[in-house]
């Protein structure tokens, strides 16, 4: 079995704080046509690079039923900049259009079968997934990118109700694991096409 999910599995449960003080569940995202879910963190250089290529597309997409959240499953004692004040931090510095969950236990990592921050999940209106991977090729100076597969799902499912290429390696840093060293991986993780 791959270490992340499988295209059409459904999107695993959660219940977590968010940076606005509340805590979220996956049904609070019901409205949604299409959820966009990625994990992130505050620190890498691939997600920084990335940020606003990313909400370019949370913002694009807004109006045709699409919703981003993103999840923070970085251990503070592994990366003490992505605990949980930082998040609140960084949201309040740069107000990204979207919802900022902590999975300080790193269940929904493990659930997800996250691999790097930034690493995208796209569930469609069932919450089956239909993409997963990347956004663009080059995430960490995201105006060097050449391919942007995550804004070519979205637009090809939006119109078309599918997907051509559902699945692409994410790129970034890893995940970083509680009690493991920072450059750490499953062992049963690997590249994903």
């Amino acid at each position: 079995m791959a270490f992340t999910l499988s295209i059409e599995a459904p999107a695993p449960p959660f219940n977590v704080p968010a940076t606005d003080g509340k805590n979220y569940t996956l049904a609070d995202f019901d409205d949604a046509k299409v959820l966009v879910i990625f994990f992130t963190c505050n620190h890498c250089p691939y997600v920084i690079g990335s940020d606003e290529n990313t909400r370019a597309l949370a913002e694009r997409f807004s109006d045709q039923g699409v919703r981003f959240v993103a999840i923070n499953s970085n251990s503070k004692n592994t990366y003490a900049e992505d605990d949980f004040d930082h998040m609140v931090a960084r949201m309040q510095k740069h107000q990204f259009p979207w919802i900022y969950l902590y999975d300080e236990s790193q269940s929904i990592a493990a659930s997800y079968g996250a691999l790097v921050t930034p690493h995208f999940y796209v569930f469609d209106e069932a919450r089956r997934l239909i993409y997963t991977g990347r956004s663009i090729d080059s995430p960490r100076a995201s105006e060097n990118s050449t391919t942007h597969e995550l804004a070519d799902a979205l637009e090809e499912y939006l119109a078309e109700g599918l997907v051509r290429v559902s699945v692409t390696n994410p790129i970034g840093c890893n995940v970083k694991w509680d009690g493991k060293e920072r450059h750490w991986m499953p062992p049963e993780a690997c590249d994903l096409a």
